[in-house]
Order: C-alpha cells, then structure tokens, then sequence
C-alpha cells in the first residue's frame, strides 16, 4: 500500500452492551480484579498463557490499537495503561526478572476481543517470534 492509509470510522465509545470486557468493566460479569481507576481495569485472564497474566483494558471502549487518535487524551490513556502493567509486574514479583506487554490488533494479529487491551504476562521464559 506504500504508505496510503485507508481510513476507517474509530470504533470507540463510552461503553457497549455487546462487548465482553465493557460487561466486565460494568461488573455483569465477575472477573478477579488487579487494578481499576477511572480509565483502566486489569483482571487475571481466564485462560493464562503464564504464571502472570493480566489483561489491562480501557474503560472506554476502543477497538483496537489501529482505532487510537494522537490526542493527548489517548496518549495518557495508554500512559496509565503501560504504568498499571509495571505496577503489577513489580507488585507481583516479576518487576526485575522480566516481563511481556502486548496488543494484538485484528483477526490475523490474534484479536479475540474487539477492545483494546494488553496481555501482561510473566513467571516464566517467554519465546520470541511469538506465535
């Protein structure tokens, strides 16, 4: 496509009734909570991948990552998202040996979930290429 960006409506908005983690967030559906303020909820994932892992969801509902706007709004967002992640880490024991903070954006990225969010996941060697 060099370089040619095709735009697409931003999938955000307060919160929707169809979206699995905007039930959690609303607490229709029990999760085991880590962390939550007014713009990020983190809970354990119920099928981890490692000894730690903990997804980090926005309370607003955003698509993707490929739905953020360079706002200041969205930056800080994804500043206290990132910061949540470390709290975590470290408040879990993992803050000095090594941790792994990833989004997967769309079908082929291995999105299951149509709302962004972070895998944190720690406790053990993680391979590289993921995947």
């Amino acid at each position: 496509m060099g370089g040619r960006r095709i735009w697409r409506r931003p999938r955000y908005t307060r919160i929707m009734s169809d979206c699995l983690f905007c039930k959690i967030i609303a607490g229709e559906i029990p999760s085991t909570q880590r962390h939550s303020s007014d713009l990020v909820i983190a809970f354990d994932d119920i099928a981890p991948q490692a000894p730690l892992h903990v997804l980090i969801v926005p309370r607003e509902h955003i698509g993707s990552a490929a739905d953020l706007r360079d706002t200041a709004a969205h930056g800080a967002l994804l500043a206290r998202m990132h910061h949540v992640a470390q709290e975590i880490a470290v408040e879990a024991g993992y803050g000095d040996r090594g941790w792994r903070l990833v989004s997967n954006v769309g079908v082929e990225g291995g999105q299951a979930i149509e709302h962004l969010h972070y895998h944190l996941l720690a406790g053990r060697q993680l391979a590289w290429p993921p995947g």
